[in-house]
């Protein structure tokens, strides 16, 4: 299962290099179950080893000139504030039984992986419908509703380890006024940002296996590289689209595993 676990490491980069975002929503099963890492240490994993990749993704992004700093600025920083909150004291305050009900025991574990499998879920239709790359309605730049929703998005990168690109993007392309594809490549910085700065806050909190974290972390940028390269020839319809059900799937997985 850890070999499996490895070679399953490319794939998270190859996501984010092919799509933007996604990288969280394989890097937190694969620690989980492939690994057996606990939801909590997991997230924190994820979120150096999606944070990291995505920073290294970013180099070919802004070489072809689809990196707007500004815009990652105004959106990362409430989004900082909001992660490193959250995976500093929120996170570590949830008790390992939330609720009990009678028969039903809502533990930590089934909170977190449980929310985790929903936003996977709600990210799959959109890309099993097909649906087109949203376009700019031509409207100014809303800062409010950039700094809201950054702060929204920090909260969820915070609780359940997710680079939240799948939220990022038709953010950007909505609020800002940005080009698909430059808010693909903008995507990548904040949820390097975000993701680096949440698991700063975990730093605080927990010890790292640096050896397993690192060897992970170098076979998702070794993914990332060849995404870049084979974005330019792959049709992102029909990747959507496949990773889609995958996605679909295995967060139909996590939800029947953990609660039945």
């Amino acid at each position: 299962m850890e070999l499996l676990g490895y070679v399953a490491s490319i794939f998270v980069g190859l996501v984010l290099g092919l799509l933007g975002g996604g990288g969280s929503i394989l890097s937190i099963p694969i620690l989980v179950y492939l690994f057996q890492i606990e939801p909590v240490q997991a997230s924190a994993y994820s979120l150096f080893i999606v944070g990291t990749t995505s920073l290294v993704g970013v180099i070919p992004k802004y070489r072809d000139h689809l990196v707007n700093f500004r815009t990652a600025l105004l959106f990362g920083i409430p989004s900082i504030v909001a992660i490193f909150s959250t995976r500093k004291w929120i996170v570590p305050m949830i008790p390992d039984v939330v609720i009990t009900l009678d028969t039903v025991v809502i533990t930590k574990r089934l909170l977190l992986l449980g929310l985790f499998a929903i936003l996977m879920v709600l990210a799959a239709l959109p890309m099993i419908r097909g649906k087109k790359e949203p376009k700019s309605p031509g409207r100014r730049f809303r800062i409010f509703l950039v700094i809201v929703e950054g702060c929204l998005i920090g909260f969820l990168t915070g609780l359940v380890g997710a680079g939240g690109g799948f939220l990022i993007i038709p953010a950007l392309v909505f609020l800002t006024g940005l080009p698909f594809k430059t808010a693909v490549g903008t995507s990548l910085i904040i949820i390097a940002i975000n993701s680096l700065m949440g698991f700063t806050g975990d730093l605080l909190n927990y010890s790292m296996d640096w050896p397993f974290l690192l060897s992970i972390t170098m076979l998702a940028i070794v993914g990332i590289f060849a995404g870049n390269r084979l974005s330019r020839h792959v049709d992102n319809a029909t990747l959507k689209r496949g990773f889609g059900w995958l996605v679909l799937i295995m967060g139909c997985g996590i939800l029947v595993r953990e609660v039945l």
